[in-house]
């Protein structure tokens, strides 16, 4: 009864121009709960920046353009969303380039046997893939990896046409 008189009094005080007398405990509360959904939406905002960030495989590379890399590896970064291989090729003028290879990510290529130890720095490889739209850059999506002594590795490639043909083989 005692709130219902309160509340019918500073309604009336209102009306009549006066000002209410701040209610500290509500005020404070509700922008604690404002501030408290902003740092939410915000961390949330924050969350789907990276999977926005993340793209097509068409987006990046050029089906139409194969590569083929013969190259030692000069660098390899084990980082999300995608593996990066880095090899030193020789042109056929004798200068030489590093190119990236971009890989699946380091969980599918862990799932597929291929470890940093698989991937050492100085080892000579060839690889399959698919050279960037960019032609200026010096990337491309990497299928397969063979070592001189024939062993392939695939590179959980985003292409369309990268399939594992010996996945079935590895399960049994």
């Amino acid at each position: 009864m005692k709130r219902l008189r309160k509340a019918k009094n500073d309604f009336l005080r209102r009306s009549a121009g006066e000002t209410a007398p701040l209610k500290v405990y509500g005020d404070t509360m509700r922008l604690h709960r404002s501030i408290m959904i902003t740092i939410a939406a915000t961390l949330l905002l924050a969350a789907t920046v990276p999977a926005l960030a993340h793209h097509a495989f068409g987006s990046e590379f050029d089906p139409n353009r194969p590569v083929l890399l013969k190259g030692k590896v000069v660098k390899v970064e084990w980082v999300n969303p995608h593996a990066w291989i880095h090899i030193e090729v020789t042109n056929s003028d004798g200068t030489k380039d590093v190119w990236m290879i971009e890989g699946g990510s380091p969980n599918s290529l862990l799932r597929r046997g291929v470890t940093k130890e698989s991937l050492k720095v100085g080892t000579e490889i060839v690889v399959d893939g698919y050279q960037a739209r960019d032609y200026t850059l010096k990337r491309a999506n990497g299928r397969n990896v063979t070592y001189p002594d024939g062993r392939k590795l695939f590179l959980a490639s985003s292409a369309p046409d990268a399939e594992d043909k010996n996945l079935d083989e590895k399960k049994r």
